[in-house]
């Protein structure tokens, strides 16, 4: 698989967006024409500079508003063309993109296109070059790639064949299994780009709320299916207009793009069973192993440890860590992180191989991960989130494994101490950092995204992503609150069975929740009508609750320490939500508290 990438996918100026994508680790780029107009070098050292960075210069784009005209019209973009060859000639590339007019069409009939096309098409082979028609979504009459491909078969020219773009196709629902029937020699370039399902007008769908793949609601692997089933052999290259990632860290959406293209190229290959392009075989996590916060001070989190009722696990033998358990949900607190502040450092999970979890996130194009290990010692092999949370596998259970290595601890099921499980871990990003968190979970940790819900918060809308296996094993609820407003703080929650019980030990112990409005309560009972012994506990404990038809959710919030707190979650019958009308209550206290 060769990959390439349009130079607008990215921020910064032109010779600092081909360093990024020589960085990340792509083949070739196609190069706008307004980068290489607002660039200060010449094409020449362009051409000079993508030859020593190992980029081959696939695509230069676009040419618009060429076809459907009259003579005039035709001469003048003859003109325009010819400059462009010599361009491009200086630039060291032979395919030009050409867009479907938009803008100066007045004749609609096929055979006029044609007859323009071919004339093109003789004035770019002097000069050695292919152009690569491209059917845009809303061009005048040509909008739909059959139609362009029509015209390229009227047109009959050995340098004029097929752009197919994904967003151009999808976004108009045309079928692409028609694909199937281009020659295959025709079909000169691939751009790919996913995107949201909006319901606006597809041109600023288009400019603005494209996204790298698997991160919107486009079959893609569909798509891509039919395209190398019709027989296309050239890069797969993306093109994604999108306002967030012209504003992000060039080196960083580089990376992420070309995380996306392996992703999807994995997932395609997997679709029609070809074996010898997989990656790896998916290695969705069957449970939480551990999660790991890190600081410089951790007692104030070892406190409230203790009065929720977890158990001191230990020491570690080795490192200056401790282990905290309430049956299987291990906690472990690191103070090797000389960062301030207390943060959620690390994840984790218990997978069928962990070997091949690790292989496919590093040939996806995951970092690695540094952990110290000792001889003795159990290895986890670990990658780097995108937001730098450690990711770590085990294909064995925590007492199988490094449970052993931690040492001094009491026993974790004497009478008082918690039993639970991890159920959810609530992670916050970002603006600029949402969608490649999304991409990292689908392609490195083959979690499935639920639909987003918007949740309404004291300083705007958070958009709630939940990532989760199909059991429910694992859930990571992800969190994108407004622009203007602060990061939000990471959370662990976790299940037992009787929550009431449990808010009642911790108050007993001297540990303060989160305290909840009188408010809340009469409009809980307004809407549920409970049972009022029901209410009255809940409202004593500070205790959250939802209902829907298939159960129950009773929940309780710590305060926070540093950007990390937990929650305390009962699920009553098949409740498989996260009592997400109580999330504004939640969001309002941790304002008003200071938090």
């Amino acid at each position: 698989m060769r990959t390439s990438i349009a130079t607008v996918c990215l921020s910064g100026g032109l010779v600092e967006k081909l360093h990024a994508c020589a960085a990340a680790g792509f083949d070739g780029v196609e190069i706008m024409d307004s980068d290489l107009v607002a660039a200060y070098e010449s094409p020449e050292e362009i051409r000079a500079l993508c030859a020593r960075l190992g980029l081959r210069i696939d695509l230069f784009q676009p040419f618009r508003d060429f076809e459907g005209v009259d003579e005039l019209t035709l001469l003048e973009n003859l003109r325009r063309a010819r400059a462009k060859f010599e361009v491009m000639q200086r630039l060291g590339t032979n395919m030009m993109l050409l867009c479907s007019n938009v803008a100066t069409a007045t004749v609609a009939e096929p055979e006029v296109a044609a007859e323009q096309l071919g004339r093109l098409a003789d004035l770019a082979a002097e000069y050695g070059i292919s152009i690569a028609y491209e059917a845009l979504a809303w061009g005048k009459y040509v909008s739909d790639y059959r139609d362009a491909w029509r015209i390229v078969e009227l047109a009959d020219r050995a340098n004029l064949g097929i752009c197919l773009d994904s967003f151009h196709v999808l976004s108009r629902g045309h079928d692409p299994s028609g694909i199937e029937a281009i020659e295959p020699d025709k079909l000169f370039f691939l751009q790919l780009a996913d995107a949201p399902a909006f319901d606006m007008d597809v041109l600023s769908w288009s400019r603005h709320h494209r996204l790298f793949p698997g991160e919107g609601s486009f079959d893609l692997t569909g798509f891509l299916s039919h395209v190398l089933l019709a027989g296309y052999r050239g890069p797969l290259s993306l093109e994604v207009f999108n306002d967030t990632f012209r504003q992000t860290d060039v080196q960083r959406t580089a990376a992420h793009a070309l995380r996306s293209l392996r992703w999807l190229s994995d997932r395609t290959a997997a679709r029609n069973g070809w074996e010898d392009l997989q990656i790896a075989v998916p290695q969705p996590p069957r449970a939480f192993d551990f999660v790991e916060i890190a600081g410089e001070d951790l007692a104030p989190v070892e406190d409230l440890l203790n009065k929720l009722g977890f158990s001191f696990g230990g020491g570690h033998r080795s490192k200056p860590v401790r282990l905290w358990r309430a049956g299987d949900a291990h906690v472990i607190l690191n103070e090797q992180h000389r960062a301030p502040g207390t943060r959620l450092a690390g994840v984790g999970f218990v997978v069928e191989d962990a070997a091949a979890a690790a292989k496919r996130a590093l040939a996806i194009g995951a970092p690695p991960a540094f952990r110290r290990t000792y001889e003795g010692e159990y290895p986890l092999p670990a990658v780097s989130a995108p937001d730098g949370t450690g990711v770590y596998w085990n294909s064995q259970s925590a007492a199988d494994s490094w449970l052993v290595e931690f040492q001094g601890g009491e026993s974790p099921t004497a009478q008082g101490n918690l039993q639970g499980v991890i159920d959810h871990i609530n992670l916050a990003y970002p603006w600029q950092e949402f969608d490649e968190a999304v991409l990292f979970n689908t392609s490195a940790l083959a979690l499935d995204a639920a639909p987003s819900a918007d949740l309404p918060g004291p300083r705007g809308l958070v958009r709630s992503q939940v990532m989760r296996t199909a059991d429910g094993a694992v859930r990571l609820a992800m969190n994108l609150a407004p622009p203007t407003a602060p990061l939000q703080p990471r959370h662990v929650a976790v299940r037992v069975s009787d929550a009431i019980a449990t808010a009642r030990q911790a108050k007993g112990r001297g540990l303060s929740f989160l305290p909840i409005p009188a408010n809340y309560y009469d409009d809980l009972d307004a809407r549920f009508g409970l049972d009022p012994e029901l209410i009255a506990d809940l409202r004593a404990l500070d205790l959250l609750y939802d209902r829907d038809e298939s159960g129950a959710f009773i929940h309780f919030y710590t305060p926070m320490i540093g950007d990390v707190f937990f929650e305390i979650v009962e699920r009553v019958g098949d409740y498989d939500g996260y009592g997400a009308a109580n999330a504004p209550v939640r969001l309002a206290v941790q304002r008003s508290d200071g938090q």
